[in-house]
């Protein structure tokens, strides 16, 4: 747990009490802070209180004595509207942040390769610090993959810290300096909380904002937000702005083409890894990952030696391309991270005769992104609240069945998949939505799929006598 010194005898009031709340509350409470804390919903008060943490009702307590909000970054600070304990604040004048900021004004001289993007970020931050490890330089992984950044270990002082940021972490931070700073690319998302395309590219170009000559950023361009900030960071940062790009070359930085990766940083364009070779890196995007974690650990000083092994080794992430069962020659896919239709095209990229379940909670109103790849869905099952709408906008393109409930979805994919005679046929869960309509999250709607394909498995394993 990183220390909090800055904060100590302070009153500091903290909104929302999900897992980077209850961070902050403990590694406040440790450096003797006087903490005020509150959440929305009953039931996480009534957890943290038991957990001893101080709950103080902020709707009515006195905001005059309180030095600092820390806001949970799933609370609005701006768009829709901001919460109205954030309105309340800034009436007072009083400063609000996240717990990145808490880090940052606590640990100023920290290394930090920060990772942004709209997808693949929380690949690319587990790559980078995967390959730091293997490359002999101390690394340790947070942020918005699931290990908030305070309980990060304080020392050893020379350790990287390789954070994953979201755009709405990214708004709760003001001096977040990285060494090292990654977007990989920006597609629509989130423009409800940012108010639209332009709020949000704008959270996204802040992972830039405090660096210096010395520091390097490095910049997706397959996408046009992606270019622009390459070029207005190229005039600045010169050969320390570094572009990375999928399918065509590069005369500065890196690139793969036909899944072979190439550096140009100090020199002409040479080969130096074919991603075949990386049984989980698989498809264009992940390409990208690897790109961008290769870059991010050669600026840092790590070789090719020995930054390959470390990307051949990669084990992949839950929900992402995780394949999670086999039943008689048909694979089933667990890709529930794939909260957009960018994503969710990402995934179909890998395959080719697929039994696509998606739906689930819509960010935006259509497929555009998906629509490339349909020629290698068989047929698609549809959940959730975007099931009526996706139906619609798939009318004509591919054959859809109104599932509604994921196992509904799983028992009638599997059955289609299990039918099927050509070859390497697929069940991919690659919902193109939020979960919010029918799980907690996208892990709880990753291990539901998970559960059920176990369960469906289990019949042909006990007639197989054993684990197949």
């Amino acid at each position: 747990m990183i220390p909090l010194p800055s904060l100590t005898h302070k009153i500091v009031a903290v909104l929302g009490l999900g897992l980077s709340g209850r961070s902050v509350c403990r590694a406040l409470l440790a450096s003797g802070a006087r903490v005020w804390a509150w959440d929305d919903a009953g039931e996480r008060r009534a957890a943290a209180a038991a957990a001893g943490v101080p709950v103080v009702d902020l709707e009515h307590c006195n905001w005059h004595r309180v030095d600092r909000l820390v806001l949970s970054p799933g609370i609005p600070l701006r768009h829709p509207k901001p919460h109205r304990l954030v309105r309340l604040a800034r009436a007072v004048g009083i400063e609000i942040c996240g717990d990145i900021e808490l880090m940052v004004e606590n640990q100023p001289a920290r290394r930090v390769v920060g990772v942004t993007g709209t997808n693949g970020k929380s690949t690319t931050a587990s790559l980078i610090a995967a390959v730091l490890q293997g490359a002999g330089m101390g690394a340790q992984l947070g942020g918005n993959i699931g290990v908030p950044v305070l309980d990060l270990l304080p020392g050893p002082e020379h350790d990287i810290y390789v954070l994953e940021l979201s755009s709405y972490q990214l708004d709760l931070t003001e001096h977040l300096h990285c060494a090292v700073a990654v977007s990989l690319n920006i597609t629509p998302d989130h423009l409800g909380r940012h108010g639209g395309m332009a709020g949000y590219v704008q959270a996204k170009r802040r992972i830039f904002r405090n660096q210096e000559a010395e520091d390097w950023a490095i910049v997706g361009v397959d996408d046009a937000p992606g270019q622009a900030l390459y070029r207005e960071l190229a005039k600045t940062r010169g050969q320390h702005a570094v572009p990375i790009a999928i399918g065509r070359a590069l005369e500065h930085g890196v690139h793969v083409q036909s899944g072979r990766l190439h550096e140009a940083l100090d020199g002409p364009a040479r080969e130096v890894a074919d991603l075949a070779s990386c049984p989980n890196l698989p498809g264009a995007h992940n390409w990208q990952n690897a790109a961008a974690a290769y870059a991010a650990a050669r600026v840092l000083g790590a070789t090719p030696e020995a930054i390959l092994p470390a990307l051949r080794r990669f084990a992949g992430l839950r929900h992402r391309l995780q394949e999670v069962g086999r039943i008689d020659g048909v694979r089933f896919i667990n890709d529930s991270k794939a909260t957009n239709p960018e994503a969710a095209a990402k995934a179909l990229a890998c395959f080719e005769r697929i039994y696509w379940i998606a739906g689930g909670q819509p960010k935006q109103d259509d497929l555009d992104a998906v629509l490339p790849f349909l020629d290698r869905v068989h047929r698609a099952y549809l959940i959730g609240e975007a099931a009526p709408l996706f139906e619609r906008l798939l009318a004509g393109k591919v054959e859809c069945v109104r599932a509604g409930e994921l196992a509904v979805a799983l028992d009638q994919a599997a059955a289609d998949a299990l039918a099927d005679p050509g070859p390497a046929p697929v069940v991919l869960l690659a919902p193109a939505c939020a979960s919010f309509d029918q799980f907690a999250n996208f892990e709880a709607r990753g291990d539901a799929f998970a559960s059920l394909v176990e369960a469906l498995g289990a019949p042909a394993r006990a007639a197989a006598g054993g684990v197949r």
